[in-house]
């Protein structure tokens, strides 16, 4: 086991500089830049700006340096290992009082995303406001489509082909075939006509830009229902089938019959033996359902109003701001690897056979 998760830790190295240089070439594939993106939406507005102005940004930003020098130096900030940036010309050599430049050994330090050249704020800063609310939404969402998924899954493949395993079956289609974003539309018009309640956002307007307290916890609660409830139900509806699919596959298996022939109790049996198997697909979905739940939920996110992340990844690559847009990106891809790695350990603890050991010889 920790041989497994040692090579894991080490393979995740190269994964994230992999991620890291595909995320920044896909943000710089657009023609132009923040800055031409910026003019032209000054020019529709028929606003002016001074050539000494875009300069200005251009040089600030770095933008007219060559594309491997942007990465490296976005890579170097972003990483906690590296050379500590100490402005754009004096990146890897320092200067004493005399001028004399000498070269700086790289070490640890804390890592800077930059700052966001729409909001002109800390990128840290900015993501930092919004994924303690992500945070919540997607572990909620996450809790109650496995709270939700595995009993319901389990009954429908205990009674197959009864009327209740219609019934779940008819209704995870549905899930399976609802836009989430059109199921946002519905239950915000149901909530306003029926109940007379706004279901956009996660705050009241006077708790929006309050500071925490027991009453705006109170009322994220009162909120947090709506798109946990729309969030989860295609991934309720998927992991239904996925868990019913299994689990009947696991109970046609001859160690199912041969239990049940020496005369061990069917619950003893069914919880110990064949739902411990036909679970590990949905705990192999870890490492994809964490950043999915984060990114995947940007047509929801805007359609509800949500202050979480996705919004603010749709903003970034729409403005080309490429220090926001690269840093939620690779937190999205280190959420992968560390749900995947996630994934390869409550594997092996579910089912031994899948455990990693080392080869002799």
């Amino acid at each position: 086991m920790l041989v497994m998760i040692l090579r894991r830790l080490l393979w995740m190295i190269p994964t994230l500089l992999m991620i890291s240089f595909v995320s920044f070439v896909i943000i710089e594939l657009p023609p132009g830049d923040f800055v031409t993106a910026k003019l032209a939406q000054k020019q529709e507005l028929g606003t002016a700006i001074s050539q000494e102005e875009i300069d200005l940004l251009r040089k600030t930003y770095n933008l007219d340096d060559p594309f491997y020098q942007r990465y490296f130096k976005w890579l170097n900030d972003v990483s906690f290992f590296g050379f500590k940036r100490t402005g754009s010309e004096d990146y890897v050599w320092k200067t004493d009082s005399e001028g004399n430049k000498s070269f700086r050994w790289p070490g640890f330090k804390k890592p800077y995303l930059g700052t966001s050249l729409k909001h002109r704020k800390a990128v840290s800063e900015l993501i930092g406001e919004r994924m303690m609310l992500t945070i919540i939404v997607s572990l909620c969402t996450l809790l109650l489509t496995w709270v939700v998924a595995i009993p319901i899954g389990i009954y429908s493949a205990v009674r197959q082909y009864s009327l209740s395993d219609y019934l779940f079956t008819f209704l995870g289609f549905i899930g399976l075939a609802t836009p989430p974003f059109l199921l946002a539309l519905v239950v915000m018009y149901i909530a306003q006509e029926v109940w007379g309640l706004d279901a956009s956002g996660l705050f009241s307007a006077e708790y929006a830009s309050a500071p925490w307290s027991w009453g705006k916890f109170v009322d994220l609660l009162k909120h947090m229902w709506v798109p946990v409830i729309i969030l989860g139900m295609v991934g309720t509806a998927t992991e239904i089938r996925i868990m019913r699919g299994n689990l009947l596959d696991e109970l046609r298996k001859q160690y199912v019959l041969t239990a049940r022939a020496k005369g061990l109790r069917r619950i003893v049996l069914l919880i110990k033996y064949p739902v411990r198997v036909a679970i590990n697909p949905m705990i192999s979905t870890i490492g994809w359902l964490l950043p999915f739940i984060v990114s995947g939920s940007i047509i929801v996110a805007v359609v509800l109003n949500l202050p979480t992340v996705g919004p603010l990844l749709l903003e970034s690559l729409l403005d080309q701001d490429m220090f926001l847009a690269g840093a939620i990106i690779m937190l999205l891809a280190f959420l992968t690897v560390i749900g995947t790695l996630i994934s390869d350990i409550l594997l092996a603890i579910a089912d031994p056979r899948i455990r990693y050991e080392k080869r002799q010889g």
